[in-house]
C-alpha cells in the first residue's frame, strides 16, 4: 500500500509511470493447483489492458482492493496461449467457484460467475483475486508461464495472433452490447479505444440497421470506428448534443448555468468506455426518456449529477467481464468472440497496433498509455518469442 500511494502521487505531477511494476527472471513459475482441471500454458501473445495500466499508474479503486488481496501480481490476462499438449487457444481469465473448489455461490448458480461471490477467497486455486493476471500464484500473460483451468480455454487453432489475442476484450464488449434489450435505433459509444471499437463492432454485428455515433477526439481514432461499423464520428463536448439534434431532430434545451444542454427525443443508448465524470454526463443528457447508459470496463470514483437518471427514468447498467449469456440461450460469450474473429469479415484486422518483446515492457506501457497520442490502439507483449505468430 505504501508503493501504490508513492506511484499515485507521482503519477500526478507526470513522473514514475509504472513504479509498481518491475521485470524479473528469478520469479518461480507457478505451481499447478492439486486439483484435477489444471493446466500449464506458455503466452503467445498477451494485450496490454486498462486496467493494466490503472495498476501500473496506481489508478485502481480502493474500494475494490476487497476483492485484489494478492501480494504479488503478474499481470496479463488478454491472453493467447499454447499448452504443453501444442493445442492453441485464449483464456477466460475469471477465476470463479468451480475453479476454487467451493459449491457454487448465488451469482454462479444463477448462471453469473464473472460476478462471483466468493473473488476475495482463493480455495484451491490459490488465487486471491477475481481473475488470471492478477495474482502471481497462477500467473499471467506477461510471464512466460502461467496456470488455468482448463474450463477457462477455448481453442483457436490457426486464428491469426493478432485476431486471437483481441479474444478477450472483443468478449467484454459482445457483454457490454448484450446488455441493451435492443428499444430504438440510435446508439452512441463514447470513447472508441481498444473496448469501444469492439463495442461498435459487436452492435454492427447484432444490429446491422443500429445507427451509431461513435464520439471520440482527434483524428486517428475516426477511420478505426467507421471500419469497426460507426456511421460518423464526433469530437468529444457539448457540441455533440446539438449535431446529433442537426443529424436526427429532436429539440435542445439548455439547463441554467451549466455547460451541457439536453438532447430532447434522444438517442437510445450510450455506452460510455471512458468512465470519467465529463463523459458519464454526456451520455445523461443524450438520452431519451427511458434509455439506457452502459458503463463499460471499470473506473474509480466520479463526481456525477444523477439527477436525470430519476427524472427521465433512465437505465444504469454496469458493465465488465462476461461468461454464460442468457441473450445466446447460455453460449459462452468467448466462444461467440472467436467465432466471429474466425470470419475475415469481421472488422478487428489493424486494431494490433504494436507488439513488444517482454524486455521492452515499459515502452509498451508506455504507449499503451499514450493511445491515441502514440497512434496505438490495442499494444501486445510477446512473452516467449521462441513461440511463431501466426498470421
Amino acid at each position: 500500500m505504501p508503493r501504490y500511494l508513492l506511484t499515485k502521487a507521482a503519477h500526478r505531477v507526470g513522473i514514475n509511470a509504472g513504479a509498481l511494476l518491475s521485470l524479473r527472471d528469478d520469479w518461480p513459475e507457478p505451481k499447478l493447483p492439486e486439483a484435477p482441471g489444471w493446466v500449464r500454458l506458455r503466452p503467445e501473445l498477451t494485450g496490454i489492458c486498462g486496467s493494466d495500466v490503472g495498476v501500473a499508474q496506481a489508478k485502481s479503486s480502493l474500494v475494490l482492493s476487497a476483492f485484489y488481496t494478492a501480494r504479488h501480481q503478474i499481470l496479463g490476462h488478454e491472453i493467447v496461449a499454447v499448452t504443453d499438449s501444442g493445442e492453441r487457444v485464449v483464456v477466460d481469465p475469471i477465476v470463479s467457484c468451480v475453479h476454487r473448489g467451493f459449491p457454487p455461490c448465488r451469482s454462479c448458480q444463477d448462471g453469473f460467475p464473472y460476478v462471483c461471490e466468493r473473488f476475495d477467497q482463493p480455495g484451491v486455486s490459490g488465487c486471491h483475486a477475481p481473475a488470471l493476471g492478477f495474482d502471481a500464484a497462477l500467473g499471467g500473460g506477461w510471464g512466460e508461464v502461467l496456470v488455468a483451468h482448463e474450463s477457462q480455454l477455448h481453442p483457436v487453432g490457426d486464428l491469426p495472433s493478432r485476431r486471437a489475442v483481441l479474444a478477450e476484450p472483443t468478449s467484454i464488449a459482445l457483454h457490454a452490447a448484450l446488455q441493451w434489450k435492443r428499444r430504438g435505433d440510435r446508439a452512441v459509444v463514447i470513447g472508441p479505444g481498444t473496448i469501444g471499437l469492439l463495442v461498435i463492432a459487436a452492435l454492427r454485428r447484432l444490429h446491422p440497421g443500429l445507427d451509431i455515433t461513435a464520439v471520440g477526439p482527434g483524428t486517428f481514432i475516426p477511420p478505426y470506428a467507421e471500419r469497426a461499423g460507426a456511421d460518423r464520428t464526433l469530437p468529444p463536448g457539448p457540441e455533440v448534443v446539438e449535431t446529433l439534434a442537426g443529424l436526427h431532430g429532436g429539440r435542445v434545451i439548455r439547463p441554467r448555468l451549466t455547460r451541457v444542454p439536453l438532447l430532447e427525443q434522444g438517442v437510445d443508448v450510450v455506452f460510455d468506455c471512458v468512465g470519467l465524470s465529463s463523459t458519464i454526463d454526456l451520455g445523461l443528457h443524450l438520452l431519451r426518456p427511458s434509455g439506457m447508459l452502459v458503463l463499460v470496463g471499470g473506473a474509480g470514483r466520479q463526481p456525477v449529477d444523477w439527477s436525470l437518471v430519476w427524472n427521465r427514468q433512465l437505465t444504469v447498467q454496469g458493465s465488465v467481464n462476461f461468461g454464460p449469456e442468457p441473450a445466446l440461450d447460455g453460449r459462452h460469450t468467448m466462444a461467440q468472440a472467436v467465432e466471429w474473429l474466425a470470419d475475415p469479415a469481421y472488422p478487428v484486422d489493424g486494431l494490433v497496433t504494436h507488439i513488444h518483446d517482454l524486455p521492452e515492457w515499459r515502452t509498451a506501457l508506455t504507449t499503451a498509455a499514450a493511445g491515441p497520442r502514440a497512434s496505438a490502439v490495442k499494444v501486445a507483449l510477446r512473452p516467449n518469442p521462441d513461440l511463431p505468430l501466426r498470421t
